[in-house]
């Protein structure tokens, strides 16, 4: 009915309480309803005044001049609601006075009469006393006072809900973001939502428009306050966080620094074209400048003016040494193998207490990184990242349908959001929830309670307590909520509502406890916590979440030490979740199609991609084996193919490699180094290919070379290796010091590599020295006697022929490659290669850094499914902690406001910072503000609010009283009211409550409990001082932290600038606590999260691999220097050469998409490592040549020692390298395949190509000393040789055949010491 009552000032329109509404039912608070009394305004006195002040402080008009419309009883009642309200509202005085001074208005004004007009009446009976009780009326509120009071409320936080806004949780439908003024006072007064007693109409009215404004109403305008305005009471402005108004003039972040420039294009590459220009220039201007001095000089033949001979004493000291050596060793063969099989077993005997690496933290960070000490302290204090089992849901081509919500309206509903899936979600969550296994660490049936993640009760958790965040959870996990439908009047319009209207409104507003529906139900989870849309659905725009194309399923579980024994339960749960997850998956009826993972699903994968590619590691290193025991046979006919075969020789040096990894890493296990999956990959490939190419060398030179007169196969065989020895040591030698230099590396991964394969490298050089030479000289013991290889009591009668074999490739290189490679117009090719380095200079500079996850799994893994999933849907990034070590008093009031960011905090405190940083989620990476336990523990205190009261009679008088306990028996609250309503406790007061706090579980009757949100951030010690929880230590060192959420990060590149940021902010955070009295100078705020320490490497690793590869050039030079007698350009030379190919190697990974990480770091050095292999041995060739000129040493080297070591390093490669492309592991193709064949082919570019041709121009003139000591053996052979043989040079493979032609061809005798004298046709 319409009131008939009078709207004149100084009347009230309903007076005194009649009982509860009758209408209403289910309420979250006792919807009591005041009774219609159309009377004056009653004078208030006394006690009744006193506590009108304190409610209504705005009506004070002094004790005997106040008039209000509300008895004690209204304003008991008024208090309680406003308490509930005010718990949220409370950080921002101005708000909480605005919302009070409305609902004082209409509940308490003197003038009552012309702001309220009563609309429904209905009779009240309580006590046996029947009344007419209002439970309808309309407000009239003026738009000015109306809009003033919404903006003072509408950016006040919720600092435990993830940045959460109050007014979210006030506004209905609409949350924050759609909320107006209309729409929170709507809200307010309607009865639906639980916490209103009766319906109110709010009207708002503009000033001037009397269009619906009953006759004699005069719609309240009285003062709101904003904001950034104080309180009649006292109250201090509110903080910045809960108003723009307050907030401090803070510069924009400065703009991003651009891309390098130079005349207004890229920097990079204008200086390469420079670059290119010069050396272009330069070369010509050599050639031009050489042609002009040949052209005024007489042409003169002979031998250039070289280095003295004292300068080469070390190569002559060197051969000599090696060949002494080699005749030693090929004379006692049987003892050298059982020495060296002794002596590698002994090493290999630490191989029983080898430890494989597999942990990534292990592996990638080193332990003394600013990112791993942060993680073992954060680890240390708090628990660690609880374990994450996720499944992403879609329904790709169902159809979506608009549903006209009778409360909404129209609404858009994608084809994943219907009943039928929610319910199929609902099964398949239901059937994860209850699975049990036997557990033998447990010694009994395990099921979810036993390991999940209970925020809430984690001591003793049921099922219901375990953290599941899902949309069902939004219905309570309960198929009646999600088939409920209720008949429903809105407005005049009868319509039915159901699961999509409570959907719609919890999506909205999951902190309610009530939706506005009929059906009353709640949207918090059955384990006590709100969900928040980000986690129960994705793929959405602007918050339109019905219209999301993803359900998330979560299951979060404790993450133990992995020495508890509930860590092998939470894996086996892990595998049986996995196992339901994939038979669903095979389900034909099933009707999503998702992706999930486990915690253990990262680990798994490599683990199983690691078993799954050994057998193509095993055939890679097959197809080098079959290869080097071909390519070293010699064959001149059917009728010997066994016997000049070399698969012994082949399978001995690859024994001889095998032996040599095994040695290195039975030592470094013996020590306690441990080794890694990237060791049993990389090094055995390394050293396969070091070692394969001195092999060559060795071989191919012994077989064409021809004994000499009087020459016993053992000295031929030193003298041979006297030969090839030096520069088989000076590689090695090379390798293996750049490696040893590279364990400098403060990457784990790196070092151990490093180590291990210099000793590998140095090992293989030993036994090449050793078991090598000896199994040579049994091999040529064998062939001298015409015996097959493998079955060697079967003779041959086919002699070997009496020409040396030179093979295929000398021959052909000598006769066509190097003539037309060192032809004076095919020379030009340099500038193909100056081209070529300075464009990989300029794509070098654009290499991107960083290793995305991604690529860690095998292809067609469910984990890149997963991946895609994540970076598709997920509207949110990872959480990040601002973690604040010891030595910062948080009890002192300077300590509070530096850390809070409520009323009264400081405008540049810790959680503000961050609050200022979220302005900016593209610069800043981080999109939500951090939760502070620090406000939240502040407004629980509050007096206020209820939720800090205590006990005042029985057992517990005196102690704390939750706020769900009866006001009856807690009257008295914590704190009194202070007089500028700014919260500051006490020292004492503090360290009191603060642990009431911690374990108070938040409710609707207080929701700033900090159970769950802040019990496991902060603990005090004995002496109250807030320390971290740490079992043992709990008085060494003090923290707390606070966290924020990330944006979402989908690469590499993104999750390292996310860390730079963060610690930029944490810094500027550290800077500004330090400044507050009493605050230990060494206090430090770092940011935590855990992707941290996989990406801290990227901060640095460009230093660290320009610092690493300059290590391993470093040596390359000195060695080469020394060893060549101090030949200072040859070393230039080689380095040079060395240099150009790892830039042209990081130059085509940016054209094949290979990214700059530790895996390609590693590479790179190994790329040094094989590039010596390439280079050092030509240059040694060169220098050692004493043709007239350096075209003539440059085609001489290159048929000699190039064919040797194409046959030896890029043939051994690449069979073994393209054999890797069929592995499955996307690390192995990308960075073993791609990577090697790149460093494979362009080695062999730069030292088959490239170096001929920089040597025939640029290389040392002809060493004289080494002209000096060919012509002094040529007359030495001359006289011991006879009249009828033919002289030819040693470099040429040509030497006497002496007095053995008189000897029986087939006949072979034994001297007195045992040696063979072979006949004359006995030849390698």
């Amino acid at each position: 009915i319409l009131s008939e009552a009078q709207h004149e000032p100084g009347y009230c329109v309903f007076y005194d309480e009649c009982g509860r509404n009758p209408l209403l039912n289910n309420t979250l608070v006792d919807p009591i309803v005041p009774c219609l009394n159309y009377t004056r305004a009653q004078l208030i006195t006394g006690n009744h005044y006193k506590i009108l002040k304190q409610v209504c402080p705005m009506f004070d008009q002094g004790e005997n001049s106040t008039y209000a419309c509300c008895t004690i009883k209204q304003l008991a009642s008024l208090e309680k609601s406003l308490t509930l309200s005010k718990a949220v509202l409370v950080r921002c005085p101005s708000c909480a006075y605005n919302f009070a001074h409305l609902h004082c208005i209409n509940t308490c004004s003197p003038n009552q009469s012309q702001t309220v007009k009563v609309t429904k009446v209905l009779n009240v009976t309580e006590l046996n006393r029947t009344r007419e009780a209002v439970v309808g009326y309309q407000a009239f509120i003026g738009k000015t006072f109306a809009d003033t009071s919404f903006q003072s409320c509408k950016n006040v936080r919720i600092p435990a809900t993830i940045g959460g806004y109050a007014i979210a949780t006030m506004c209905g439908r609409y949350g924050a973001k759609l909320c107006t003024p209309q729409r929170w006072y709507d809200f307010q007064g309607d009865s639906s939502n639980g916490l209103a007693p009766l319906d109110i109409d709010f009207k708002i009215i503009q000033e001037g428009d009397t269009t619906g404004v009953p006759e004699g109403v005069v719609p309240y305008d009285g003062v709101a306050l904003m904001c950034n305005e104080t309180t009649p009471t006292g109250g201090d402005v509110c903080s910045c966080q809960d108003c723009q108004e307050s907030c401090p003039s803070v510069l924009p972040p400065p703009p991003v620094a651009g891309h390098f420039t130079l005349l207004g294009t890229d920097g990079y590459l204008v200086i390469s074209i420079i670059l290119l220009i010069l050396l272009i220039l330069s070369f010509v201007l050599y050639l031009s400048v050489s042609c002009l001095v040949a052209s005024h000089k007489n042409k003169k033949k002979g031998i250039h003016r070289g280095k003295g001979k004292d300068k080469d004493s070390d190569k002559a000291f060197l051969s000599s040494q090696f060949r002494i050596w080699g005749t030693i060793i090929a004379s006692y063969p049987l003892t050298v193998l059982l020495l060296s099989l002794i002596v590698v077993a002994v090493f290999s005997v630490g191989l029983k207490d080898i430890k494989l690496t597999t942990d990534p933290v292990e592996l990638w960070s080193a332990p003394n990184s600013r990112a791993r000490q942060e993680k073992e302290f954060h680890d240390t204090y708090f628990d660690p990242f609880y374990r994450t089992n996720q499944v992403i849901l879609t329904a790709p081509g169902r159809k979506g349908h608009i549903y006209d919500s009778l409360l909404f309206g129209p609404q858009n509903f994608s084809g994943i959001m219907s009943k039928e899936l929610i319910i199929e979600l609902l099964e398949l969550q239901t059937r994860i929830q209850v699975l049990k296994f036997w557990s033998d660490d447990l010694n009994r049936t395990a099921s979810l309670k036993d390991v999940c993640f209970a925020p809430l009760n984690p001591n003793n958790p049921s099922q219901t307590d375990c953290a599941v965040n899902s949309l069902p959870q939004y219905f309570q996990n309960s198929l009646d909520n999600i088939n409920a439908k209720v008949y429903m009047t809105q407005l005049g319009v009868t319509k039915e509502v159901d699961w999509r209207d409570h959907l719609i409104y919890c999506l909205g507003s999951p902190l309610s406890f009530k939706d506005i529906t009929d059906l009353g139900m709640s949207c918090m989870a059955d384990y006590g916590a709100p969900v928040f849309p980000f986690l129960a659905v994705g793929g959405y725009e602007n918050d339109a979440f019905s219209s999301a194309e993803a359900f998330i399923l979560t299951f979060s579980l404790n993450n133990y030490a992995r020495s508890d024994p509930k860590f092998k339960v939470a894996m086996q749960w892990e595998k049986e979740f996995l196992k339901i997850v994939q038979e669903y998956q095979k389900d034909p009826k099933n009707s999503f199609t998702f992706a999930y993972m486990a915690e253990r699903s990262l680990e798994d994968e490599i683990n199983r991609t690691t078993a799954e590619d050994i057998p193509i590691f095993m055939i890679s290193y097959a197809v080098i084996f079959v290869y080097i025991a071909v390519a070293l046979g010699e064959y001149s006919s059917w009728k010997r193919l066994l016997v000049d075969s070399k698969f012994l020789v082949g399978l001995g040096g690859i024994l001889v490699v095998a032996c040599s990894v095994l040695a290195s890493m039975g030592f470094y296990s013996w020590i306690g180094i441990p080794s890694s999956l990237v060791i049993l990959q990389v090094v055995p490939f390394l050293v396969l290919a070091v070692g394969a190419d001195n092999i060559f060398i060795f071989v191919l030179e012994y077989q064409r070379d021809v004994r000499r007169p009087h020459e016993t196969r053992e000295e031929q065989i030193g003298r041979v290796l006297g030969n090839v020895a030096p520069s088989m040591l000076l590689c090695s030698l090379s390798e293996s010091v750049c490696f040893f230099l590279g364990a400098l590396s403060t990457m784990p991964a790196v070092k151990s590599f490093a180590l291990y394969a210099a000793l590998a490298v140095l090992m293989d050089f030993v036994l090449q020295m050793t078991a090598f030479v000896a199994l040579l000289s049994l091999d040529a013991r064998r062939q001298d006697n015409n015996r097959c290889e493998l079955l060697c009591c079967i003779k041959v009668s086919k002699q070997r022929p009496k020409k040396p074999n030179k093979g295929f490739l000398m021959p052909f290189m000598k006769k066509y490659y190097a003539p037309v490679l060192l032809h004076r117009y095919t020379r030009i090719i340099i500038v193909v290669f100056i081209f070529m380095f300075c464009g990989a200079l300029f794509l070098m500079m654009n290499v991107k850094v960083g290793l995305d996850q991604e690529l860690a799994m095998p292809q067609g893994s469910y984990m890149l499914t997963y991946f895609q999933y994540l970076n598709k849907y997920f509207e949110v990034g990872v959480p990040v902690y601002f973690v604040t070590k010891k030595g910062f008093n948080f009890t002192s009031v300077d300590g509070m406001n530096a850390v809070c960011s409520s009323v009264g905090c400081d405008q540049f405190s810790l959680t503000q910072k961050i609050q200022y940083a979220t302005n900016y989620p593209e610069r800043s990476y981080v999109a939500i503000p951090a939760n502070s336990w620090v406000d939240d523990f502040i407004d629980w205190l509050n007096p206020q609010s209820k939720c800090c009261r205590l006990y005042t009679s029985g057992p517990n008088a005196g102690h704390f009283c939750p706020a769900n306990e009866s006001g009856l028996i807690c009257t008295k609250r914590c704190l009194g009211r202070p007089e500028n309503d700014t919260v500051r406790p006490t020292v004492e007061e503090f360290n009191l409550y603060l642990p009431d706090f911690l374990t108070n579980r938040p409710d609707l009757q207080c929701s700033k409990g900090g159970l769950g949100a802040y019990d496991k951030a902060v603990v005090r010690d004995e002496s109250g001082e807030i320390i971290g929880r740490s079992p043992k230590t709990l008085h060494s060192s003090g923290t707390s932290r606070f966290m924020a959420y990330h944006t979402p990060l989908t690469n590499s590149q993104e999750f390292t600038a996310a860390l730079k940021m963060a610690r930029e902010l944490a810094d500027e955070i550290t800077v500004g606590m330090r400044s507050v009295p009493g605050t230990s100078p060494d206090f430090e705020v770092f940011p935590y999260t855990i992707t941290y320490v996989f990406y801290e490497q990227y901060l640095t690793i460009v230093n660290e691999g320009l610092f690493n590869i300059s290590l391993c050039l470093l040596p390359t030079f000195v060695v080469c220097c020394l060893l060549l007698g101090l030949d200072l350009r040859s070393g230039l030379l080689n380095l040079l050469t060395i240099v150009m190919i790892v830039v042209d190697t990081v130059g085509v990974m940016t054209l094949w998409s290979i990214d700059f990480n530790a895996v390609a770091l590693i590479n790179l050095v190994t790329a040094v490592g094989i590039s010596v292999e390439f280079v050092s041995h030509m240059t040694r060739s060169f220098a050692l040549s004493i043709k007239p000129t350096r075209v003539e040493r440059a085609i001489e080297a290159t048929a000699k020692m190039g064919s040797a070591v194409f046959a030896g390093v890029a043939m051994t490669n690449l069979p073994g390298i393209i054999v890797l492309a069929f592995a499955k592991a996307q690390l192995i193709q990308i960075f073993f395949f791609r990577l090697n064949l790149v460093i494979t082919l362009l080695g062999m570019a730069h030292g088959l190509i490239f170096l001929p041709v920089v040597l025939s121009y640029f290389g040392p003139g002809v060493n004289k000393a080494v002209l000096l000591q060919f012509q002094q053996e040529k007359e030495k052979d001359r006289e011991k040789a006879e009249t009828n043989s033919h002289m030819r040079q040693v470099y040429d493979n040509i030497s006497y055949e002496g007095n053995e032609i008189k000897q029986d061809p087939y006949s072979n005798t034994v001297d007195e010491s045992g040696s063979k004298t072979v006949g004359k046709t006995d030849r390698l």
